[in-house]
């Protein structure tokens, strides 16, 4: 998610921002995302290189060396994406060509460098041109992309290496050091903080007033709108003002780059109604605030055979307008913020029998994992990063274990007062041995581990430490205590922590898509208190499984924007 968010009753809700993902996984995963209005995080990252120490490969001069950056992609592909410029006669290189990349905090982006001594007599040709395979190998690292950006200073070294086959365990060879260093591109801080509003809207519904809210879309060239940005939704409103939206610069192209701003009416089904629309930029929106005169909505209909932009006496308001440099998700990890990963694993009944195959939680012999222990790897590999102890709170819920009641929240390592497991190996060794010395039972109650990771959130924030909390929850049934889930989310709302749910199995979650609040209405609990914000997201196994997108990216593509939402709602800015 981008930068963009909706303060509601003083509080924000996370909305939209757009992404890509290098090489072929991007269009897969922009439509699978898009087709479930969220839109991945978008940062541009610098990076700049330095060696030290590098072999000398020539005679009689220094090494020339040149850096090639490749990324390896989800399928183990190679791609090679960028050279330096070759450095003369030196074996303590700083490069001046930086390589930029976008950064999407739901994917490993695995970075591969290769540093090579170019043979003087190539040094007259171009550095594209150059055949690696006549080049002189200097040593080799690899690393992730959300390795580096996770260091206090954003630089890592890494120690470079060469393919040898046969190498003496005694006799370590001398290759150097290669340092990265990232830095966020700037204007992606840059953002314009908009209050928006509209005069006599006219009523979509028979017997009451409508319920409208805001979608701001980029153009591009090819002419297609991509969301960037929603407001709340407004109850009963002909004359509603938002709370402020946030709009990332770069997020949308340049000041001058075209937005559409549509007003629909919001209806409980999905099918909103438009009510009417403008086209303008944010220098547009920004002059529609000095000058204090609204512009007028319009509505493509259909006259005849040709479609004709009726004009309304609906008008949209700037209220306010101010450009400002918001602190971005990066930031909040250079300051020392954390992301710490926790899980909770269905063991009810339904999942069958564990030591038949057709078991949801089935171990197969040859190594294939079922879809729990894929979600637990996939999330739970991105995460990691993000964890400086790796050590991970896990429970199993739904089943009795041996000589006992049936559990809602028990510790997957079987202790009786410790529920954290060191890294995800410890997770997967603990989901195991538990499917051994539980029963599977039921029925599936979420209300119990929701309030448990709450809880870690809570004592966290009173101790003031700089963490947000991750839950993942993976279940193969609709939950029974719905209106006991509601009210743990409405209350962990306000906690630092976001909970994901993953379903598996072939069960119908349609209600399970109500704790998700990305259709607009946000949760409310049997006392009538709504949620701050949404928390929640959730993905089912099988609309992914298979895919080019993976269930990490469909989970995580929203957590950015669900951190900054919390951050920038209670003023908590980072030590940078």
């Amino acid at each position: 998610m981008g930068n963009c968010c909706s303060d509601v009753g003083g509080r924000m809700a996370a909305v939209g921002g757009t992404a890509a993902i290098t090489g072929n996984q991007s269009d897969a995963v922009d439509m699978y995302l898009k087709s479930r209005g969220i839109h991945g995080i978008l940062s541009q990252i610098e990076l700049s290189f330095s060696a030290t120490n590098l072999r000398d490969r020539d005679v009689f001069s220094k090494s020339d060396p040149m850096l090639v950056v490749y990324i390896k992609e989800r399928d183990g592909a190679v791609i090679e994406v960028f050279r330096t410029e070759v450095v003369l006669n030196s074996l303590n290189p700083t490069w001046i060509k930086k390589y930029t990349i976008a950064y999407h905090f739901e994917v490993v982006q695995t970075l591969l460098f290769h540093v090579f001594d170019v043979d003087t007599q190539f040094l007259n040709i171009e550095v594209k041109m150059l055949k690696l395979e006549e080049q002189q190998s200097l040593g080799e690292a690899s690393c992730a992309l959300s390795e580096i950006v996770t260091k206090p200073n954003r630089s890592i070294t890494l120690d470079l290496v060469r393919r040898v086959e046969f190498v003496s365990s005694t006799h370590s060879q001398h290759h150097g050091k290669l340092t990265v260093h990232a830095e966020e591109c700037f204007s992606s801080r840059t953002t314009a903080e908009m209050i928006l509003s509209c005069l006599d809207l006219e009523s979509k519904d028979l017997f009451s007033k409508c319920d409208p809210f805001l979608v701001i879309s980029k153009l591009v060239e090819s002419g297609i709108s991509i969301p960037v940005c929603k407001t709340e939704v407004l109850k009963n409103d002909h004359n509603p003002t938002w709370k402020p939206v946030f709009l990332n610069i770069q997020q949308v192209g340049s000041k001058d780059s075209p937005l559409v701003i549509e007003c629909f009416n919001f209806n409980s089904n999905g099918k909103h109604d438009l009510i009417g629309k403008v086209q303008k930029s944010i220098a547009d929106l920004e002059k529609i605030h000095s000058g204090r005169e609204g512009e007028n909505l319009f509505l493509p209909t259909l006259v005849r055979h040709d479609w004709e932009n009726k004009i309304l006496k609906s008008k949209l308001f700037v209220e306010k307008f101010s450009q400002t440099i918001q602190h971005t998700f990066l930031d909040y990890l250079a300051g020392g913020f954390e992301l710490n990963f926790m899980v909770a694993i269905d063991f009810t009944a339904s999942n069958g029998n564990p030591r038949l195959p057709d078991s949801l939680h089935y171990i197969d012999p040859s190594g294939r994992q079922n879809a729990y222990q894929k979600a637990i790897y996939e999330v739970g590999e991105v995460l990691q990063f993000y964890d400086t102890d790796k050590c991970f709170p896990a429970w199993g819920f739904g089943a009795r274990p041996i000589d006992g009641p049936v559990s809602h929240c028990f510790n997957l390592n079987g202790s009786n007062n410790y529920c954290k497991v060191e890294g995800i190996r410890g997770i997967m060794m603990a989901y195991t041995s538990a499917l051994f010395n539980v029963s599977l039972a039921g029925p599936t109650l979420f209300g119990h581990v929701i309030n448990k990771a709450a809880l870690i959130a809570s004592q966290s924030l009173a101790d003031e430490a700089r963490k947000y909390f991750v839950l993942l929850i993976i279940t193969d049934g609709v939950v029974t205590d719905l209106q006991e889930t509601k009210d743990a989310l409405v209350k962990a709302s306000d906690l630092p922590l976001s909970i994901l749910i993953v379903g598996v199995g072939g069960a119908d979650f349609k209600e399970m898509e109500i704790l998700d609040a990305d259709k607009g209405e946000r949760l409310e609990s049997s006392t009538g208190r709504v949620a701050s914000r949404d928390i929640v997201q959730f993905v089912p196994f099988r609309d992914v499984q298979g895919g080019e997108v993976s269930i990490v990216q469909a989970l995580l593509a929203e957590l950015p924007t669900q951190f900054l939402t919390y951050m920038r709602s209670r003023d908590i800015k980072p030590r940078i």
